[in-house]
């Protein structure tokens, strides 16, 4: 599976230029899944929220509302009640899954027992375009900083890339250069702290950040 780690999503022409040449086809031609399981675990989101998401609104034009061929909903949370032999057919026949922010921990255990996780292995094609939470859960660590879900057992995300995101710099009182440096000293491991003009892409282990904006490594 080919990543584009986005913090605030396809919020610029070099993302954009990433995002194409990751699906090599026009986005009017993708067939894309949205995944807004995340959010359900974050205080902050709720119904409102979630429907704005998946009826692709101007508030999420750099994202759902990019003029995708066809947009279907994955929600996670049904899927062990469903069956494999339904919805696995769903998400073979995606070119991209659009993965929404939240809380990374809910959606990484979610991605679990759902199923997905063991998924993405054999999609060599298909491209996973992640906001914020929907970019962290790929990572070793989300850190302390980032866990909202009441129930969370630990701050482990799936471990796909063997690095870290700090999303949001400079976006939020909480989330300033100084918020990331204690937050890299805790996760101890390579990071990057990417603001909403920021994505990293990784295809087949190579990583580059693709940005207009502001990004630091740890």
């Amino acid at each position: 599976m080919k990543l584009l780690l986005t913090s605030g999503g396809v919020t610029n022409p070099s993302i954009r230029a990433a995002l194409d040449d990751l699906l090599g086809k026009p986005i009017a031609d993708c067939r894309a899944l949205v995944v807004p399981t995340a959010q359900w675990g974050h205080p902050m989101c709720g119904p409102e929220s979630v429907r704005d998401l998946v009826a692709a609104t101007p508030d999420f034009g750099s994202f759902t509302g990019l003029g995708w061929g066809s947009l279907g909903v994955l929600e996670l949370t049904a899927l062990p009640s469903i069956g494999a032999d339904r919805w696995v057919p769903w998400v073979r026949e995606a070119d991209v899954l659009l993965v929404d922010g939240g809380d990374a921990t809910f959606l990484a255990h979610w991605m679990r027992e759902s199923g997905l996780a063991d998924l993405l292995g054999s999609l060599p094609d298909a491209v996973w375009v992640g906001v914020s939470a929907g970019s962290m859960v790929m990572t070793p660590r989300v850190g302390e900083h980032f866990v909202e879900w009441a129930a969370a057992p630990d701050d482990r995300g799936l471990g796909v890339v063997d690095f870290s995101i700090f999303p949001h710099l400079d976006a939020f009182p909480t989330n300033t250069v100084e918020h990331a440096e204690r937050w890299a000293a805790d996760i101890g491991g390579q990071a990057y702290a990417i603001d909403e003009q920021t994505a990293i892409r990784v295809v087949d282990g190579r990583v580059d950040v693709v940005s207009e904006g502001r990004w630091l490594a740890f």
